[in-house]
């Protein structure tokens, strides 16, 4: 599951994909592949003059491509398997922001700048179909996906065991199962690596989407992503925005940690009725439950959905802040990458988390971490989100 260039909210998590191999199958299925004389440029259309366009590619290598009036160039959606439903544009079609894929010859000769290229072949997909599709993937993750701390894994029955807070979670695989691992110092879900099922291991955060039972028990899964990550509780002892840095005090090892933040990680913060409300729930034995009552809205974001929801969805709900909103003294709660002892790189942080740590620590965090967004941002699926 390679996900377009934004975070996972495993919410998870616009599967509309970037690598030549899932986004671009067509390409290699048609035989246009690159050979010795030709190069295979994948990457996002950064600007467009004439007949010329220029491609800066996942890499961060900038090419300067000639179209010529030999040159196919086609539009395709995102998620076709193959180029049958495409259609014929021109250069001009082309804008900032779009992805290309890009068969090309090498421009040669004196004169010649360093890469530069003329084009035999280009398939592009639209940035505003691409944000669509984000979207559906986004709102899939939500509303098919599940989450929890794996408690077990059997590769030879293909199947893992999630805890989700009180509730234990069976979760099925077939051969058609994405499988992604995060990458150990990555928060972002472009960075998640094609992996296998006995990969994943006993305490890993996992994020799966697919058909649930009528119990909601089991799922038969799309797609999975698994992570080792920290669960932090902690208080806020230092804010550094200009460093993009928090120092916290792990309540539990009673430890500092210094705590990177990305452009993908999300921080939010919980209404203090919203956090008042799940304490009181853990405070009721309640604590293992992932479904806490609470207004919930349409995806429109009108009012008028259900009440009560998966506390991931309350949590995407809840109001995004930045570090100059937190002060020292304030209770957090984080998830991050691995990192060392003393440093982490957060994937998502939230706020306004007082009343449910006083409720109970323990609780607390297992509750977050089944219902954190993998890959932060605004996403998705990823992860969840």
């Amino acid at each position: 599951m390679a996900f377009v260039k934004t975070s996972f909210a495993l919410s998870l998590l616009a599967s509309a994909g970037f690598t030549a191999a899932t986004t671009f199958p067509a390409f290699a299925e048609s035989g246009q592949t690159a050979t010795a004389s030709t190069a295979r440029l994948l990457g996002t259309v950064t600007a467009v003059n004439g007949d010329t366009i220029t491609v800066k590619s996942d890499a961060g290598v900038v090419a300067t491509i000639t179209v010529s009036d030999a040159t196919r160039i086609v539009r395709t959606e995102p998620g076709q398997k193959d180029l049958s439903g495409a259609t014929a544009i021109r250069v001009q079609d082309l804008a900032v922001g779009d992805r290309v894929l890009v068969r090309a010859t090498p421009s040669s000769g004196a004169g010649a700048a360093a890469n530069s290229y003329t084009a035999q072949a280009v398939i592009a997909m639209k940035k505003s179909d691409i944000a669509q599709r984000q979207q559906q993937e986004r709102e899939d993750w939500q509303r098919r996906g599940v989450g929890g701390i794996v408690k077990s894994v059997d590769a030879a029955a293909g199947t893992v065991v999630v805890a989700s807070g009180a509730r234990t979670i069976t979760i099925h695989t077939t051969p058609k199962t994405i499988v992604r691992r995060y990458a150990q110092d990555s928060v972002k879900f472009d960075d998640a690596k094609v992996s296998t099922l006995d990969q994943i291991r006993p305490g890993d955060q996992l994020r799966a989407r697919g058909e649930r039972s009528t119990d909601g028990m089991e799922v038969t899964a799309d797609e999975i992503v698994a992570g080792s990550f920290r669960n932090i509780a902690a208080t806020v002892v230092n804010v550094n925005a200009g460093a993009q840095t928090l120092t916290i005090n792990d309540l539990i090892t009673k430890k500092r940690v210094t705590v990177h933040f990305t452009p993908d990680s999300q921080l939010r913060k919980l209404p203090p009725e919203m956090a008042q409300r799940i304490a009181a729930r853990l405070k009721g034995g309640g604590g293992g439950e992932q479904h806490v009552s609470a207004p919930a809205e349409s995806p429109a974001g009108r009012p008028g959905g259900q009440r009560g929801g998966d506390l991931s969805q309350l949590l995407q709900r809840a109001p995004s802040v930045q570090l100059t909103d937190l002060h020292p003294g304030d209770a957090v709660m984080i998830v991050a990458t691995e990192g060392a002892s003393d440093t982490a790189t957060a994937i998502t942080l939230l706020a306004g988390v007082e009343p449910m740590l006083q409720a109970s620590t323990k609780a607390s965090q297992s509750l977050f971490s089944s219902s954190w967004s993998l890959g932060g941002g605004d996403a998705a699926a990823s992860a969840q989100q």
